[in-house]
């Protein structure tokens, strides 16, 4: 397994990535309906729009991308930066692949000069970032309208 910046010609296998996962593992914990509408704004063109003001990883094994993870600035923010488009493969889930994307996004330029770090967490993400030591924002341990838990984490100055 290698991980590495997102490039152009990644667009389509990402959204491929991004789209299976979501009808596999995400609508475990949500209607398939609701998936189904997040599916439309993970297209090519959106993961192309996304790659555009965000650092974006893959992550390949034989050459196939089967992970994937970006952080970007949190609204436009210099010290506070957020984390996207987190998703492994089914089948590669549980073997290190989300752990590498998070050790890789946390050794980014956005995660270090950032003070906060805020992830959109999907139900089926939670515990996963929680391991990280992200926590609940404000304390609010449920979804919110997005249906997402808004999970943080804070730096100390080093």
């Amino acid at each position: 397994m290698n991980i590495r910046r997102f490039e152009q010609q990644d667009a389509e296998a990402v959204s491929a990535l991004v789209i299976k996962t979501i009808r596999i593992s995400n609508v475990k914990d949500y209607p398939a309906d609701l998936m189904e509408e997040v599916v439309k704004s993970q297209q090519p063109e959106n993961i192309l729009e996304r790659a555009g003001w965000t650092h974006m990883y893959v992550v390949e094994d034989d050459g196939m991308i089967i992970g994937v993870g970006a952080i970007g600035p949190y609204w436009g923010k210099e010290d506070e930066s957020s984390l996207f488009t987190i998703f492994v493969l089914p089948e590669y889930q549980g073997k290190g692949v989300g752990r590498l994307i998070m050790e890789t996004l946390e050794k980014d330029e956005f995660f270090l000069r950032a003070k906060r770090i805020e992830i959109p967490s999907s139900i089926t993400g939670c515990q996963f970032y929680r391991h990280f030591g992200y926590d609940y924002k404000n304390g609010i341990a449920e979804v919110d309208d997005e249906h997402v838990y808004r999970l943080e984490k804070f730096r100390g100055h080093m």
